[in-house]
Parts: C-alpha cells; sequence; structure tokens
C-alpha cells in the first residue's frame, strides 16, 4: 500500500526536521510525501531541504492557511491512502505499518497517540478505548482525533469527501472528517503503543481557540448543515446531536478556561455543560473546579494550568 503523507508548513524551522526524519525512519517503506510551505519566513525551507529523499516533495505556496495547504498537497496525484501529519508531530517508527496493516475493507484507520510538550517531552498518551465501525454519531459530537496524524484514510474516501472548507478557520478538520465518516467505517488498530507524538505548542490553534465560545460556531454550522449529513440523519436527530455537541463543546470551553486562569467564566460552562448533558463523573469533576484553589496543582487533574513551553 503506498502511503501519501501531505503535510502543511508555516514557520515550523524548530520542529519540522523532526517529523520528516520520523518519515525516513518509518518501517513501512511505501510512501510518499508533499510538504506544502505556506508562506514560511523563518528557513521551514531550509530545514526540508536538509532531508535530502526521492520520497519528499516540497511546494511553496503565499500564505493562505492549513486548509489551503492540505488542498494543494492532495493536488498531487498518487497514493492508496492519505496521512494527514502536522509538521511539528511526530510519527512513531512503526505507526504506517500499524495504520495499513489494520486498514483493511475500512475507509479509515486509526489509534493511540500522545500529547508532548514544546521541547518533546512526554504529557498525557491516549489509548482508547476508541469507538468503530459507523462512528459518524460518535464524531459529530465529539471530535476523536487529535488531529490527522494518527489516521490512515483509503484515497476514494478522501476524494468521495471533497476538500477541505478554508473559510473554517478552527475545527476545519474534524468537519472533513466527518465527511470522511459519511462514507463507510473506520477501524481501530490493535495496541496501545502510540502512533503518534503531538506537539502541543503555545501558538497552537487548539490552545489559542479552545476556550473561546465563538471559536466552534463556524465548523458546527459546516457539519450540520451537510446535505448529505441531513438526508442521512434528517433534521430532527441531527437537531438532538448538535444539542449534545454544544453541550460536549460547552464542557471543553470551561476547562480550557479554567487552565488558562479565567476560573469564573470557566465554572459557568461547565454548570452550562452539566444541565445540557449531565454525566454523574463530569458531576464530580464540576464539584472539583469549583474548589480548585483548595487543591495542590498534582491533584487538578484535568483542571491543572497549562504549564509553561519547556
Amino acid at each position: 500500500m503506498h502511503i501519501r503523507v501531505v503535510m502543511p508548513a508555516f514557520n515550523v524551522a524548530p520542529w519540522i526536521g523532526a517529523a520528516l526524519t520520523s518519515l525516513q525512519e518509518q518501517t513501512h517503506p511505501d510512501w510518499s510525501a508533499v510538504i506544502v510551505d505556506d508562506g514560511s519566513t523563518d528557513g521551514t525551507e531550509a530545514v526540508v531541504a536538509q532531508h535530502q529523499d526521492p520520497r519528499i516533495r516540497l511546494i511553496r505556496q503565499a500564505n493562505a492557511g492549513v486548509s489551503a495547504a492540505r488542498n494543494r498537497g492532495l493536488e498531487e496525484a498518487g497514493g492508496d491512502a492519505v496521512l494527514f501529519l502536522d509538521a511539528d508531530d511526530w510519527l512513531a517508527r512503526d505507526a504506517m505499518a500499524r495504520l495499513a496493516a489494520a486498514l483493511g475493507p475500512a475507509v479509515a484507520a486509526y489509534g493511540p497517540f500522545c500529547f508532548v510538550s514544546e521541547s518533546g517531552a512526554l504529557r498525557q498518551r491516549k489509548r482508547g478505548p476508541f469507538p468503530q465501525g459507523d462512528i459518524l454519531e460518535r464524531l459529530l459530537e465529539q471530535n476523536l482525533f487529535a488531529n490527522g496524524g494518527h489516521m490512515l484514510i483509503r484515497r476514494s474516501a478522501v476524494d468521495a469527501a471533497g476538500r477541505f472548507r478554508t473559510d473554517i478557520t478552527y475545527g476545519e478538520d474534524w468537519e472533513f472528517w466527518i465527511r470522511v465518516a459519511l462514507h463507510g467505517s473506520f477501524v481501530v488498530t490493535p495496541g496501545r503503543a502510540p502512533l503518534l507524538f503531538v506537539r502541543q505548542r503555545a501558538s497552537g490553534a487548539y490552545l489559542r481557540l479552545a476556550h473561546d465560545p465563538t471559536s466552534f460556531r463556524s465548523c458546527l454550522d459546516a457539519a450540520f448543515d451537510h446535505p448529505a449529513l441531513i438526508a442521512r440523519l434528517g433534521r430532527d436527530r441531527l437537531a438532538a446531536l448538535r444539542a449534545r455537541t454544544e453541550a460536549e463543546n460547552a464542557w471543553i470551553i470551561g476547562r480550557e478556561l479554567i487552565r488558562h486562569g479565567d476560573h469564573r467564566a470557566g465554572c459557568h460552562w461547565l454548570r452550562q455543560a452539566l444541565r445540557a448533558k449531565p454525566q454523574a463523573k463530569r458531576a464530580v469533576l464540576a464539584g472539583a473546579a469549583h474548589m480548585l484553589g483548595l487543591l495542590p496543582e498534582a491533584l487538578q487533574g484535568p483542571f491543572r494550568p497549562y504549564p509553561r513551553a519547556q
């Protein structure tokens, strides 16, 4: 199976070398990569040039955003399957081999990942359990993926889904995964070892935008208004699912506000999430969040302040 890696890159000179090295060290040798330099000004192109490999191709374009960069990479023909790797992350050596072996007749395969600090220090492992089969409704309710780096998508499903929407500035990948899920089932790779190491940078979209209630709006509007989704599930079912999604996002907003230091607003959003979607575990967590000032940082769980870049 030939895997086409699409990598958007914008001012990632300190990190893209590790991403490219992880490609060159893959135990699955049948791959090619298109790096789309989206108007970098920090020497990203020079770092890519150091990784001389006939499987790696660099394309430069004026800055147009991550979705436009991914779409440009998809214009390059070839590949039985596609993996979207962010330029500041890196793959485990056996990631492609495990994903390719698991894919079978499914439209996509995915599996565990690990968050790391800006310097690459391990922070948090995400080992599952992950849903598989028809995950459309689960995916509508909650983005199940860190990003596209721990997911291998059959090329025919990518082409059937279309392209990334350039009018969505946050959650554009989530909206795209939903369209992929309209075309078939997902499978999960065996094993608990991470496929992908996701670098959490202070300038990353999640840390910058996940605590802003307005950030989710355009993504959700695009996803829930898609004609194929309406035809598949019907407007009543979609309305019920969207209410659950809004509650899920409210929890994320609250948690992230607290982690960014706005405790009062964060607790307001947590309460709103629980009213819309009561859950016993989250009720306990919300109670703990309200008493966060009494707890040492080591016991603050998902509400721990973000550590400084290391």
